[in-house]
């Protein structure tokens, strides 16, 4: 008998996990706290080793049809405008890798993962959060508003930053904030003048703030993100980690008030092209430290995966790619040949498998946010090395090469 799975949260590291279970013969459910089955924010970076595990999962038709293909990766100074860096994308990362880079809108990931998910007949449940977890040597239950015990082998908890599953799990208090800011947007193309538009990953380098952006949606749109040091009262939000407070509209006049400083002597080029934003949406970023050890992974018969188990910085653009990860190396410890019995002993060898992975992106995640945002002589030395190394720098076979 295959092995019976809850899977709290249909976000992208929930629909992953329960794809990939299900194809490795488990018997997965999804529970979303939502009212659907949908993802909110605006762009996101998929590398080599993500991709290479959704083409694994027969993907990468559907993804084609809604990802972009950067051709290069180009650091530049906020200051001088001047480039300091490229890696080149497109067919040298896949000849490299055997995978590409691709660049995408959360909304168009999360629908290709839905889509498959449906079309294996994985049981969906809407409206549906779990309220409280419990396990016996036998077996997991948790309770949802409308059913008082829901039993099975094992739970996956991928319910996000603000895991439900994690502090049942782990009790260890909510996320930190991390006193940045982002500010997120998307940009029609063809309503840019065409100096403005690119096919590329451009990164801005500048004291204290950094600014990112690329195509998605088949590079009809440019995703734009600026990040900045702040705190939660300039941001306006209470951080009591309701759903999505750290979502707010934030019009040109604010982020003008909000940046004004951070980006006072920015080069013309990346001034035009804040300029051209005319809604922001509004993030505080939050975090927890580095993994610690399996049991941040996994107890007995519930294992947490993407943000539940490993929030990062945004510094290193692989949030979805460890959760695409996670899930992966989940499925392969549960899947065909687990019995019911084995699955504490399968989840602590999945535990194992991921947690220092996980660890080294979190802490490198965190050392690209202090290099990215440098001031002073660091910055003029990240700069210098940048111009005499910037393949050699920006290439991670660590992280893009098998894990």
């Amino acid at each position: 008998m295959s092995v019976q799975v809850i899977v709290s949260g249909g976000g992208i590291g929930g629909l992953a996990a329960a794809l990939s279970l299900a194809r490795s013969g488990c018997d997965a459910r999804v529970f979303e706290r939502s009212s659907a089955f949908s993802e909110v924010g605006a762009g996101l970076q998929l590398g080599p080793n993500a991709m290479r595990v959704l083409h694994g999962w027969g993907l990468g038709h559907a993804l084609a049809q809604v990802a972009a293909f950067p051709h290069k990766l180009q650091v530049r100074s906020a200051v001088s405008g001047r480039t300091l860096g490229e890696l080149p994308l497109g067919a040298a990362m896949q000849a490299r890798y055997g995978a590409p880079y691709a660049t995408l809108h959360r909304a168009d990931l999360h629908g290709v993962l839905l889509a498959a998910v449906q079309q294996t007949g994985i049981r969906l449940h809407a409206d549906r959060p779990l309220q409280q977890i419990g396990q016996t040597l036998d077996a997991v239950t948790v309770q949802t508003p409308d059913h008082p015990e829901i039993e099975a082998d094992a739970l996956v908890g991928a319910d996000g930053l603000w895991s439900t599953v994690r502090q049942q799990l782990l009790a260890d208090g909510p996320p930190l904030a991390t006193g940045h800011l982002a500010y997120r947007a998307l940009l029609s193309q063809t309503a840019l003048p065409q100096t403005m538009r690119s096919s590329n990953v451009t990164v801005w380098l500048g004291p204290r703030l950094h600014i990112v952006q690329y195509p998605v949606r088949g590079g009809e749109a440019l995703n734009l993100v600026a990040i900045v040091h702040g705190t939660l009262a300039q941001s306006g939000l209470d951080g009591a980690g309701n759903v999505n407070p750290w979502d707010n509209a934030a019009t040109a006049g604010d982020i003008a008030a909000d940046l004004s400083t951070a980006l006072a002597g920015s080069c013309a080029a990346l001034l035009s092209c804040m300029a051209a934003v005319p809604v922001w949406r509004r993030w505080a970023l939050y975090e927890r430290p580095p993994m610690q050890g399996p049991h941040e992974h996994a107890a007995s018969r519930v294992a947490l995966v993407g943000d539940a188990a490993h929030p990062m910085r945004p510094y290193l653009a692989q949030g979805a790619g460890m959760a695409i990860e996670d899930a992966a190396v989940l499925a392969s410890t549960l899947g065909a040949g687990t019995s019911a019995a084995d699955v504490p002993a399968a989840l602590q060898r999945y535990a194992h498998a991921r947690w220092q992975r996980n660890a080294r992106v979190q802490a490198r995640a965190q050392r690209n946010g202090q290099i990215f945002h440098a001031t002073g002589l660091v910055r003029w030395g990240r700069d210098t090395a940048l111009r005499l190394l910037g393949k050699r720098l920006l290439d991670m076979p660590w992280l893009y090469g098998t894990s």
